[in-house]
């Protein structure tokens, strides 16, 4: 009987023991599947508060913005697709290397921050529009021969009037500039565009174009500076023109540059070939004519102490009279450089020696002495040289001051016109205020000498203030 009731039992607790393993079995599933579902919340949760957090410091940033120092004007520069300048920064009442052509589109020491570019809705375009207007009071103790400009080649030798003193006032070195860059696929893209008003006499403001060009990634093409000349080594005066031994020309030209190491370059450039003649030995209606373009090679080293320019040139000169022609070769070579010394003081200078280059001298240039036609039917290209040294002293942040002596000369030869110029000196000296990025005044003393090549004489001390308001700086 006990055993027959243990058999009827068996199968009830069979069952029972089963239905408690499955629902062990589902809650340990169930558990599992929570857990799960807990760990993936918690994830999220890590995740939203690490978004937060992220976007806390914006928000806080854009409500209140904190001025960059003036170190990370940087981000300025890179923002129109330039990188940053290597040179010491420094000031200049003229600016004469803002429209410079440089490598990588870079600024210039005069504007490292690029400051005053605004976006052109709908495109990567960013457009600047600057300029100042200046104006000079002038005085002079002799006849100068320009009311505007501080020219000692210009100086009226042996003249009756040579001895009126003269006062003036203008305000023709007043600048427009205009300015466009951009990022490309083949690098940085500028467009530049610069005026004054310096094309007609001391009575008018003709408009007068100094750059207009445009360059992307290294290459350059258009009017502007020469390459001959070394833009960032002009010394700081009041007086527009400097003096007389500088490479100064604007010319057209096509400029390639070949960047190499840290702050090195090489730029190779064809411009605009003039031949500017003197005649002698009876040659009547002789005049200039050119062949090809001048070369222009020049080799540079930019570190955060200034920079190092060796440029050469070579021109092919020529004339032609009815049916007589003739050719010779001028060529030039050039030294200068800037280089900081104590503080903020700078060292300028400049050195240029050679053949036919009389046209990319200030001084000389336009006075027909690149080469002398004659006697006979011979074109012989005439020696030239001219230099410079200039030092910026900053007294204070808005005080500075400069002092500048510079030569210029074509040696003596026969067959020249007695009232050629020979050999010219140019001094200056200034004190400079900028109490405000946008505002300069101060007062320049300057001094010149002129001989010419029959032995004639003349001088001049002129005194001249300034007032600039910059648009932009």
């Amino acid at each position: 009987m006990l055993l027959l009731c243990g058999l009827l039992a068996a199968p009830a607790v069979f069952a029972q023991d089963t239905d408690n393993a499955s629902l062990r079995e589902e809650n340990s599933r169930l558990r599992a599947e929570v857990d799960a579902l807990r760990q993936s919340v918690q994830r999220m949760e890590s995740r939203l508060e690490a978004v937060e957090n992220r976007r806390q410091p914006a928000a806080q940033d854009r409500a209140a913005p904190t001025p960059a120092p003036r170190s990370q004007g940087v981000s300025t520069v890179t923002a129109v697709g330039a990188p940053p300048t290597r040179l010491p920064a420094q000031n200049s009442v003229s600016d004469p290397g803002a429209g410079a052509s440089r490598v990588d589109n870079a600024p210039p020491p005069t504007d490292p921050d690029l400051k005053g570019f605004f976006d052109v809705p709908g495109t990567e375009t960013k457009i600047r529009i600057g300029g100042y207007a200046k104006l000079d009071a002038i005085a002079d103790n002799h006849g100068a021969g320009n009311d505007t400009q501080f020219i000692p080649a210009l100086f009226p030798a042996g003249a009756d009037d040579r001895d009126h003193s003269h006062f003036n006032m203008h305000a023709q070195q007043t600048r427009f500039t205009f300015e466009a860059r951009r990022p490309t696929d083949y690098g940085s893209l500028r467009f530049y565009l610069e005026n004054d008003f310096l094309g007609g006499d001391a009575n008018s403001y003709q408009f007068h174009l100094r750059h207009a060009y445009g360059q992307i990634g290294n290459t350059y093409a258009g009017y502007g500076y020469s390459s001959f000349m070394d833009a960032d080594s002009l010394p700081d005066t009041l007086d527009f023109a400097g003096p007389g031994g500088q490479m100064f020309l604007l010319q057209p030209g096509i400029h390639q540059a070949f960047p190499f190491g840290e702050g090195n370059s090489l730029t190779i450039a064809g411009e605009r070939p003039q031949t500017e003649i003197s005649t002698t030995g009876g040659i009547a209606n002789a005049k200039g004519a050119t062949q090809v373009p001048d070369l222009v090679i020049a080799l540079r080293r930019e570190r955060d102490w200034g920079h190092v320019q060796v440029g050469a040139l070579m021109r092919r000169l020529g004339y032609t009279a009815g049916p007589s022609e003739s050719h010779t070769t001028g060529w030039g070579v050039a030294l200068s450089g800037a280089w900081s010394t104590v503080g903020r003081d700078l060292l300028m200078a400049s050195a240029v020696y050679g053949r036919g280059i009389a046209r990319y001298l200030s001084d000389t240039s336009g006075s027909g002495l690149d080469a002398l036609v004659g006697p006979g039917t011979d074109i012989r290209a005439l020696k030239a040289w001219g230099w410079y040294g200039a030092y910026t002293h900053y007294w204070s942040a808005h005080w500075r001051s400069n002092l500048v002596y510079g030569e210029a000369r074509v040696p003596r030869r026969k067959g020249l016109e007695q009232t050629s110029f020979g050999l010219s000196d140019y001094a200056a000296m200034n004190m400079i205020w900028s109490p405000a990025p946008t505002w300069t005044m101060g007062v320049e003393l300057l001094h010149g000498k002129l001989e010419q090549q029959g032995g004639n004489r003349a001088n001049d001390t002129r005194l001249q203030g300034s007032v600039q308001y910059s648009f932009i700086k």
